[in-house]
Formats: C-alpha cells, sequence, structure tokens
C-alpha cells in the first residue's frame, strides 16, 4: 500500500499523505496521532518506508484493541484493514461482520456465569447490578466509566448478554494493565451488534423510535473518519 501514498516513488511518504491515508482505518485521529508519533521517530513530518509499515504495524495493533505502543509490534495481528473512501459500498464493510470476535469462546462462558448470577431481568442487567462489579475491580473510576460507556453499546443503560461479555472482557484488559480504547473496535462489537450499515439515501427518514435509530449508528468514530464529506 505504500505506492498509493508515495506519489513520487521518493521511498518516504508525507504527513499529509499519510494522514489522508492513514484516516481510512477508521481509528480515531487521537489515536492516529499516537500512531504518526511513534512512527516518525525524528519528528520531521515524514516516513520512510520502514517508518510507514511501523505506522501500518500499529494501526494493525490498534484495530485489533492492542496498544498503540511499540511494545505491540512484535505481536501477531492480521494486516490493517482500510477502506477505501471513494468506494459508495464502503459503508457496508465497516462494521466488518465477518470479523472474529474478540470475545473467545470460553472466557464467555465464564462472563455468561456471572451475568446469570446477577439475576438480569428479561435478559438485561441494569447499571445498579452491573456497577459492584466493575467496582470490585479496583480499578479507577474513569477507566470504569469508559468501560461501561463502551459496553452499553445501544445506549440503552442496561447491558445484555454480549455487552456484559464486553465490560467484563474490557475490565480484564485494564487489569493486564493494557490500555482502554477509546472506541470500541471493530473485532470487539458483539456479532449480535454488528449491523450493516445501510447505504445513504437508503435510510427511512423518520425512525419508528429513538432507541432504532441509535442501534443503526455505527460504532463512534467508524463514520465521522469514513463518510466522504461530498455526498
Amino acid at each position: 500500500s505504500l505506492h498509493q501514498v508515495d506519489s513520487t516513488n521518493a521511498g518516504r511518504v508525507l504527513a499529509s499523505d499519510a494522514a489522508v491515508f492513514l484516516k481510512k482505518s477508521g481509528l480515531t485521529d487521537l489515536v492516529l496521532g499516537k500512531i504518526w508519533d511513534l512512527a516518525d521517530t525524528d519528528g520531521k513530518g515524514i516516513l520512510n518506508k520502514q517508518e510507514f509499515f511501523v505506522a501500518l504495524r500499529l494501526v494493525a495493533c490498534a484495530q485489533n484493541g492492542l496498544d498503540v505502543s511499540l511494545s505491540s509490534l512484535n505481536l501477531p495481528v492480521p494486516p490493517p484493514r482500510f477502506t477505501d473512501t471513494s468506494s459508495p459500498l464502503l459503508l457496508s464493510g465497516t462494521a466488518s461482520s465477518d470479523l472474529p470476535w474478540a470475545v473467545k469462546l470460553e472466557d464467555k462462558v465464564k462472563y455468561d456465569a456471572i451475568f446469570d448470577s446477577l439475576n438480569p431481568v428479561n435478559g438485561l442487567l441494569s447499571g445498579d447490578k452491573v456497577k459492584p462489579v466493575l467496582l470490585n475491580s479496583k480499578l479507577p473510576v474513569d477507566i470504569l466509566g469508559r468501560v461501561w460507556e463502551l459496553s452499553d453499546i445501544d445506549r440503552d443503560g442496561m447491558l445484555d448478554r454480549d455487552e456484559f461479555a464486553v465490560a467484563m472482557f474490557l475490565v480484564y484488559c485494564a487489569l493486564e494493565k493494557e490500555p482502554v480504547p477509546m472506541s470500541l473496535p471493530a473485532a470487539l462489537v458483539p456479532p449480535s451488534k454488528r449491523k450493516p450499515l445501510s447505504v445513504p439515501g437508503a435510510m427511512p427518514l423518520i425512525p419508528s423510535s429513538a432507541k432504532e435509530a441509535h442501534q443503526s449508528l455505527p460504532p463512534l468514530g467508524i463514520l465521522a473518519a469514513k463518510t466522504p464529506l461530498t455526498q
């Protein structure tokens, strides 16, 4: 993908060109800024080939929910995913429904057992029931707040079984000293919550309920980076 960005073939990539390309990864500007800082080792605002590959590796790490740090470079991750913003089919691919869920089956069984022990009502746990479990982790309250924000994917103030698994997964990551991401990586979105996004124009203008409208929104941050301004 270097030739896509390096139009002059000088073997280096300017910040402005790389920024446009890296935006296609769907990561937030905050994360991309961090990736750039790590890759642009001499701070010249230009990446050579080696540094550009470091940036690509870090994008892959971030997309898979790993820490954006040089220590993550040795971890095995699938190649980074970029969408071509000029393609109208772009939106259908963002939720990448074929991506394996980051929560492993054996862990899910454990999380489900905790979920059931908290007496869910209609398959949902209220914030009051989840809070003690989160606090029990002894993690800082601001981290727990972010865990809740990320795991309550449909923003209804309750966690269903899958959302609870996301919360537990994030708590365990944080306990392993891995930073909790600012926005939920695609791989962490439960398959049950991955909605194929409708192409602009196909959306009914008035959603039948506010909740439905909310569920059709992609995870925060994906759309901002992905939607071409001229539609």
